[in-house]
């Protein structure tokens, strides 16, 4: 039995995919929706973390910030205190590296497996089951999840020992939230400056200037006028706080990381927080008074 707990817009997806290819799975989430549409799927319900370890061999979680998968995972009553020695635990979350390294330690005290592997692509990918893993583990440990990474994704890169998975989600955020306001600024600029949209696009494309958040990502949501979450602006600001933290602790100065980190917390402060993070060029544009880019349909 495999255990799921964390059914947010990532892990909901992953563990219906899981389901649909013949894994036996028992979740939980604070979302009673989530675990229901989980149950249609012929997952079993758990009331808690508790129970989900109680059951399986391996627990997978998918949580929103360090501080909840402690809990999860290390706090009373919750996966390490219930797990079976010999069992593992593979969390997916982005969490800071430190956190990482605790859980580690503390599951290899009880005799029980650690895996950090979080995610790459966006929610869309994790519909389609062609999500991205970063993989810290033993080989030991790899060869036991990769059925269950194969199950949810596409592509696998076992990065390294325990820890190089978080370490690895930190540099590829740390890229992936930057271009958002790299390309909401110059998007805004292009704006303003009167260009047609499509042509520069077009031309943007063509040059060693194009990123895949705007190639890839952008023309299927802000610049659709779709603004809804896959990934937010709130997670995106986590993301980049904690790249700012483990740059802090390893004396990596990151003078863009900062200036970017400011833009998302000045379009939090003016209620973009709860949109998706391509929304970046939606709040600049509505700071700077200047129309919003949107691609004719």
């Amino acid at each position: 039995m495999v255990g799921f707990i964390g059914l947010g817009r990532m892990g909901r997806p992953m563990a219906s995919n899981l389901c649909r290819k013949g894994f036996r799975l028992v979740v939980n989430d604070v979302n009673p929706a989530a675990v229901q549409e989980l149950e249609s799927l012929q997952a079993r319900a758990a009331a808690d973390a508790a129970e989900v370890a109680g059951q399986s061999g391996i627990i997978v979680t998918m949580l929103p910030n360090s501080a909840v998968v402690r809990e999860v995972v290390a706090g009373p009553g919750g996966i390490l205190a219930n797990a079976e020695p010999g069992s593992l635990v593979m969390d997916m979350s982005t969490v800071s590296p430190e956190t990482t390294d605790e859980l580690a330690a503390a599951a290899r005290e009880r005799g029980i497996g650690f895996v950090d592997a979080p995610v790459g692509r966006l929610a869309s990918h994790a519909d389609r089951g062609e999500s991205l893993f970063m993989v810290g583990a033993s080989e030991a440990d790899f060869a036991r999840v990769k059925p269950l990474l194969e199950g949810m994704g596409s592509t696998i890169y076992h990065c390294g020992p325990v820890g190089s998975g978080t370490r690895t989600k930190l540099v590829n955020n740390y890229l992936a939230v930057t271009s958002c306001q790299l390309n909401a600024e110059a998007l805004g600029l292009s704006q303003r400056l009167g260009l047609d949209l499509e042509r520069t696009l077009e031309v943007l494309y063509g040059t060693t200037a194009v990123n895949g958040q705007l190639k890839i990502a952008w023309p299927n949501k802000v610049l659709a006028g779709d603004i809804e979450p896959g990934f937010t602006i709130d997670l995106a600001h986590k993301d980049l706080t904690l790249v700012s933290e483990a740059a802090h602790a390893a004396r990596v100065p990151m003078p863009i990381l900062a200036a970017a980190r400011e833009a998302f917390s000045t379009a939090r402060a003016r209620g973009f927080g709860t949109k998706d993070f391509s929304a970046m060029v939606d709040a600049l544009c509505d700071l700077a008074g200047i129309e919003k880019p949107r691609l004719r349909r």
